[in-house]
């Protein structure tokens, strides 16, 4: 039977790429985003390419009550999800102070509370079927602190400790949540973070390998998966060593724009 995988931020970037990689397994898709362009295409692309069925759903899931119009939608045409990878978020560039408010509370709204929401509606679901599986796509921003992007560190930070806190407490209903913390990736994400002319990007892994490492350790029912090998050993091995208060320098250094 055809696993049915719901992909929030499906039109670009790490979003895309899962479908991708899903629709390759024989999955069918909802592919949820703001942009029904980039959704068409990639509806016509993938449904060309693979025997598979595709359905899109298009939507500001920082709106009131989006999530629960996702929610509506997969009911009203009676799909079961299998997979609910909830990959849309964004960040922003600069100090907090400084920032319009507005924009970092948008960026909770996405980052934090439609991911919670999202959860919350579909696993009921998985619950009854004793079946399901979440990737909450996370960052490695989620295990240190911010400056210059310090509410999006934060709402990473969130998504870690509660995909964290999911995968134990549904463990006896046989449902797994994998948060997949990458470093730098070449998306969309540099440019709307405002950080086009940094270079924290210049070394950044590609959306298409990030995604296969999440579906792969969603796959093996992981908790963690730290896509880049480098960061992977650094934050395991050598940041619990450092003292804490001289991590948040080198983080601002990092992202300074020069």
């Amino acid at each position: 039977m055809k696993k049915i995988a719901l992909i929030t931020g499906a039109s670009s970037g790490i979003g895309k790429e899962l479908a991708r990689i899903h629709a390759s397994k024989n999955g069918d898709l909802i592919l949820v985003a703001r942009r029904s362009e980039e959704l068409e295409i990639l509806k016509k692309e993938l449904e060309e390419k693979h025997a598979i069925k595709v359905w899109i759903f298009v939507k500001d899931l920082t709106s009131k009550n989006a999530a629960k119009e996702v929610y509506e939608f997969t009911k009203s045409n009676q799909l079961e999800v299998d997979y609910l990878f909830n990959n849309a978020g964004f960040g922003g560039h600069g100090f907090f102070v400084d920032r319009p408010i507005a924009k970092d509370l948008e960026m909770i709204d996405l980052n934090v509370i439609a991911l919670v929401e999202l959860s919350h509606l579909f696993l009921q679901d998985m619950k009854i079927r004793k079946a399901g599986k979440i990737l909450n796509t996370a960052s490695t921003a989620g295990f240190l602190p911010g400056p210059l992007q310090a509410t999006y560190f934060a709402t990473k930070a969130f998504v870690v400790s509660f995909s964290e806190a999911l995968a134990y407490e549904l463990k006896p209903h046989n449902i797994s949540v994998t948060a997949l913390c990458p470093g730098p990736v070449k998306t969309e994400f540099e440019k709307t973070a405002g950080m086009t002319c940094g270079n924290l990007f210049e070394k950044a892994a590609s959306a298409k390998s990030t995604a296969e490492k999440g579906y792969r350790a969603m796959e093996k029912g992981k908790v963690i998966c730290i896509s880049d090998p480098i960061l992977n050993v650094l934050l395991r091995y050598i940041l619990p060593f450092l003292p804490k208060f001289i991590i948040p320098g080198i983080v601002q250094k990092m992202q300074t724009i020069k």
